[in-house]
């Protein structure tokens, strides 16, 4: 599937209602007739009024607007009355840290931005998601090392090109981070529609997903929803793990 305006990514986590996951670019994600800058909270936006790039700027915009069109997928609410919220697991503050839907205590929640990319998912339990662009090359390894495990890190550097097996490492590695736990499914793909690598952890719903840590889900987008007339498909950092990014 070609990217367009209000087209969105499918991949190995496609999900029925019981949990819905988005990938797209920030471009499809603005375009989209559903979505607009509107729908932010007042807290969203005065904190939207410190970032000062324009195009990271739109990249968070866009993530926190794709969360609604998740959480409307799976609550059937109109994107409008989701309401959303952040709460950080650290210091228990409101207004950032890790996203949750106040309204519906028994949802899971996340999403993630990178360089013109966007992603989240909402589902039953802890979920988490991370999207980064596949010409993304991580810093150096005696930096990873510090960051996540000495033998997945030492197994990706003995690959003939340690560059995408890093990448693959670390968004599975901050899927799980933003789903707090470890023993949920993972999953990763490729969107090359996009050139975003994915990771998914949770949405244990999700069909097509085989759950396999580590394994490689489906190339490009194929299998979607028709709404509101424009292809929907259903299931994307910095030197540390984020706090809810």
């Amino acid at each position: 599937m070609s990217s367009g305006p209000g087209r969105l990514s499918s991949g190995p986590g496609r999900v029925g209602a019981a949990a819905v996951a988005l990938v797209a670019t920030t471009a499809e994600v603005l375009a989209h007739p559903e979505l607009d800058e509107g729908l932010l909270a007042p807290w969203e936006r005065h904190r939207l009024a410190g970032i000062r790039v324009p195009a990271r700027r739109d990249d968070v915009v866009a993530a926190r607007l794709l969360l609604r069109l998740c959480a409307s997928r799976v609550t059937g609410l109109p994107p409008r009355d989701v309401t959303a919220a952040q709460r950080c697991p650290g210091c228990g503050r409101d207004g950032h840290g890790r996203p949750y839907l106040p309204d519906r205590p028994g949802l899971g929640a996340s999403l993630s931005h990178a360089d013109g990319l966007a992603a989240a998912v909402v589902g039953p339990g802890p979920v988490g998601i991370d999207v980064e662009p596949l010409t993304r090359r991580l810093g150096p390894v005696s930096v990873l090392r510090r960051l996540l495990p000495h033998d997945e890190v030492d197994a990706a550097c003995a690959e003939p090109d340690p560059g995408p097996a890093l990448l693959r490492l670390w968004v599975r590695r901050e899927a799980l981070f933003k789903a707090g736990r470890d023993d949920v499914r993972l999953t990763t793909w490729t969107d090359r529609d996009r050139a975003a690598v994915v990771a998914l952890a949770g949405a244990d719903g999700a069909d097509g997903a085989d759950g396999a840590d580590g394994a490689d889900g489906a190339d490009g987008a194929d299998g979607a929803d028709r709404v509101a007339g424009c292809l929907l498909p259903s299931l994307s950092l910095g030197q540390a793990p984020p706090s809810g990014r």
